[in-house]
């Protein structure tokens, strides 16, 4: 008898147990269907419960698939699709708020003023440099990321020259600049990367309102790889007063000068410098001042050309895959760290593989130039640059 008893009330026990499972799963049902009343419910004790039941019509049990007047955090808009795209591509690189980083990946705020929408949907599917192309990314994805890339803001940064509270001519200028010259020219104006000083520029110097800024901007260089950029009058404007005040703030600096001018390295022997090129520097080896060195002391001069001459940072280095089948794929060296090798063919498409799984072989011919640099002495430096110097 006792054990019949002692069934039975584990049978009401169980029954309980399942009536209050089925219970709580109803609950949360139902609580998932009325997200705003399961949050009031969480925040206050069960004593309180009811009223939180009194909320404003906008949030009250609010329908399956409806919206509300008055979204709660939980029902807040999505992301825009194209910062999306971008977070997931390009972000990595070039930044979350589109700032970049400076020397190795330039900005892209302001980027439109560059290129127009083709151009950039082929740098994007080819790729340039050591960014590689994203041929996959098309239709609303594609759209979407250029159109975030056309709404990029201006750069929050502001450090204009000379003055304490600057002109909002000068600020739109600032950021202008920050956005698409600083990569080459430096934040200051003063020189970076790959661009010379525009505070000692003589084009600069001798410019009236735009009158020789203004074609160079608008044209670009083709011959140092500078693009033309499509800014407005107004915009144009701003660019140029701020590469005035940059001027100005410069010629304020104390003591004048602030870097080294060409000049400052022309005090070697021509001859003795070309004996050297041609003989113990094995420079002839591999250059020849008639060839590729034909007029390079015309699109180098000062120090951009003496660092080219000791180690010229942007020569393509030629790399050799031979996958674990035995094809081999040969290109210019794209990218390469201890986990990844990658090219760019021929044709311009980037491939890339796992370094564990393939076999590599890369010739750089910047190699040959940091074996030379324990060996120059003074004399070799200042003769060899003096030489180049003459190749015009």
């Amino acid at each position: 008898m006792n054990t019949l008893n002692h069934r039975k009330g584990s049978q009401r026990v169980k029954g309980i147990r399942i009536a209050f499972l089925a219970a709580a799963i109803a609950a949360a049902i139902t609580a998932a269907r009325t997200p705003a009343v399961l949050h009031a419910a969480i925040q206050q004790p069960a004593a309180q419960q009811p009223a939180a039941q009194q909320q404003p019509p906008a949030t009250q049990n609010p329908v399956v698939g409806a919206e509300t007047s008055q979204p709660t955090k939980t029902q807040a808009p999505g992301p825009d699709p194209g910062a999306a795209v971008y977070a997931k591509r390009c972000a990595i690189c070039h930044g979350t708020n589109r700032e970049g980083s400076l020397p190795a990946f330039p900005p892209v705020q302001g980027i439109t003023h560059r290129y127009s929408n083709d151009q950039l949907t082929a740098l994007i599917h080819t790729g340039k440099g050591r960014m590689p192309g994203f041929p996959k990314l098309q239709g609303d994805d594609l759209n979407n990321l250029l159109q975030f890339l056309a709404s990029a803001p201006s750069s929050p940064e502001s450090s204009s020259a000379g003055s304490a509270q600057p002109s909002p001519e000068l600020t739109a200028g600032e950021g202008l600049f920050h956005q698409n010259c600083a990569f080459c020219h430096g934040r200051d104006a003063m020189g970076g990367e790959t661009g010379p000083d525009l505070t000692q520029s003589k084009l600069v110097l001798g410019d009236k309102n735009g009158d020789k800024i203004g074609p160079v901007v608008h044209e670009g260089r083709p011959d140092t790889k500078m693009p033309g950029f499509n800014f407005s009058t107004q915009e144009m404007a701003s660019l140029v007063a701020f590469i005035h005040a940059r001027v100005k703030a410069a010629e304020a600096h104390a003591g004048g000068r602030r870097g080294v001018v060409p000049e400052d390295l022309q005090t070697g022997n021509a001859q003795a410098g070309k004996a050297y090129f041609e003989g113990p520097g094995g420079c002839a080896k591999c250059h020849s001042a008639t060839g590729d060195l034909a007029g390079i002391a015309r699109r180098f001069q000062g120090l951009q050309l003496e660092e080219r001459m000791l180690y010229p940072r942007n020569s393509r280095s030629e790399v050799t895959v031979t996958t674990p089948t035995g094809k081999t794929f040969t290109g210019t060296l794209a990218y390469r760290d201890e986990f990844t090798i990658g090219l760019r063919d021929e044709s311009g498409t980037y491939r890339s593989w796992p370094t564990r799984l393939v076999k590599f072989t890369v010739k750089s011919p910047a190699d040959a130039h940091i074996d030379q640099l324990p060996k120059y002495s003074d004399d070799d430096i200042h003769n060899l640059m003096k030489y180049l110097q003459t190749l015009r």
